[in-house]
């Protein structure tokens, strides 16, 4: 049996957006502002934010950067219910038959066909450390954290690429169903 100890993340309500949907919210030949470097390479949070419009009501999110090739709203069960969206609950990328929204930016709107979701939870591992523990990549595995209000959280896809550092990602619903405040959690994966 694999077991090793990862840092989990909490990951708050959050876009993505091509280049072309970047342009219509900002404006022509916009660029994104690095606020602040996050974990994993080349990813960074940035002061823009947007707003995204469902079927309920409305909320102002951030945009992660850099720009990808597809746009995607990443909420928590919690902020989709308020909104009115019945999101799937996807792996990043997966946006298959998601519902789509309308974004409005500071200089313009852009609607998305698809691609709102509630972001699987999910341990990004290095190639290295895959190895180091036996996982491979979509392998899922199990992540228990201590506690007041101690829990596992089952059903955790393993994500293997060099592009990526190991890290844990949950949204903000998880981490306070397991009341992680405060000093970086750290959980136990098994697998």
């Amino acid at each position: 049996m694999t077991e090793f100890n990862v840092t989990i993340e909490g990951s708050g309500k959050h876009c993505h957006v091509r280049r072309e949907t970047l342009e219509r919210l900002f404006g022509a030949g916009f660029e994104l502002e690095v606020k602040k470097w996050l974990s994993q390479p080349g990813q960074f949070a940035t002061p823009q934010k947007v707003t995204v419009v469902g079927p309920r009501g409305e909320t102002s999110i951030s945009i992660i950067g850099p720009c990808r090739k597809a746009d995607q709203v990443e909420l928590s069960m919690t902020d989709a219910r308020a909104l009115g969206f019945d999101c799937p609950i996807r792996e990043s990328g997966d946006l298959r038959g998601s519902p789509g929204c309308k974004l409005i930016g500071p200089a313009g709107e852009a609607v998305i066909d698809e691609g709102v979701i509630v972001a699987k939870r999910h341990v990004h591992l290095t190639p290295e450390d895959a190895e180091k523990y036996g996982l491979k990549d979509k392998q899922l595995v199990r992540v228990s954290v201590g506690g007041d209000r101690a829990l596992v959280f089952d059903e955790v896809v393993a994500r293997v690429s060099p592009e990526y550092a190991t890290y844990m990602h949950i949204d903000y619903d998880e981490m306070n169903a397991a009341a992680m405040t405060g000093a970086e959690p750290v959980g136990h994966v098994t697998a």
